[in-house]
């Protein structure tokens, strides 16, 4: 039902470790009414910069590692779901500034709920020209990680996953031949066998857990997280497959 695919980018930190690489200050101290300045930080200190000034979903020029992914439904052309992935070797407060600015340019408007602005992370949500989206900011080994997501409402609402106001949605089907059922918040939904049939279910924001059962017998128990607006897919077919956010 859906696919992602994934674009990689940037040199690849995990092929190689990181032998003492250091960038090595020249341990300059300098006096300056009473106190001292401390060497500077071997992270960018410059003004970040887009590797690609048009791309929709920006990353700075200094990044180490990107990565972009897109969830497709068949038959729409249009991705569902679009986001990228970086680390950038920046102080936080240098990327959230570079990001605030990149997105205003495309049209992006910062919503206030759910703004989390910390020293070690960040969490914006914002209305987009093309849906909701939103900026999550970390810290992790001298490094600033990006997770940036646009959501396309117009896709969404083509292939029936738009969610009903203030609630989430479940996509499922099952492709097993055995009639299965699925049950979640004291719902136990049967589920047809032998070809995909996908339904939809719409819940309240919250978690979850869920139950799948075959021919009686118990295949997986699980719990899922949903928040409102969002659409989530459940490969009830593949024992080790987590439920998936796809829009």
């Amino acid at each position: 039902m859906t696919t992602v695919r994934r674009v990689m980018r940037g040199q690849a930190r995990w092929l190689l470790p990181l032998c003492g690489l250091a960038l090595l200050a020249a341990g300059l101290i300098a006096a300056s009414a009473g106190g001292w300045m401390p060497p500077p930080s071997p992270e960018t200190s410059a003004a970040l910069t887009p590797a690609d000034p048009d791309a929709d979903l920006p990353v700075p020029k200094q990044h180490n590692f990107s990565s972009s992914n897109t969830t497709h439904v068949t038959g729409i052309e249009i991705p569902l779901r679009v986001g990228l992935e970086a680390h950038v070797p920046a102080q936080l407060s240098d990327v959230l500034a570079f990001y605030r600015g990149e997105l205003a340019k495309r049209g992006w408007k910062e919503r206030p709920e759910g703004t989390v602005v910390a020293a070690d992370h960040v969490q914006l949500a914002f209305a987009s020209p093309r849906g909701p989206a939103s900026l999550k900011l970390g810290r992790a080994k001298d490094e600033t990680t990006v997770d940036l997501v646009q959501r396309n409402t117009e896709a969404a609402a083509k292939a029936n996953f738009l969610p009903t106001a203030g609630q989430a949605r479940l996509i499922f089907g099952y492709l097993v031949p055995d009639v299965a059922s699925l049950t979640i918040n004291d719902q136990t939904i049967k589920i047809a066998g032998g070809e995909n049939h996908p339904q939809a279910l719409d819940l309240p924001p919250g978690t979850y857990s869920y139950k799948l059962v075959v021919s009686g017998y118990t295949l997986r128990t699980d719990t899922i997280t949903v928040a409102s607006g969002e659409t989530w897919s459940l490969q009830l077919g593949d024992d080790d497959r987590k439920p998936d956010q796809i829009y």
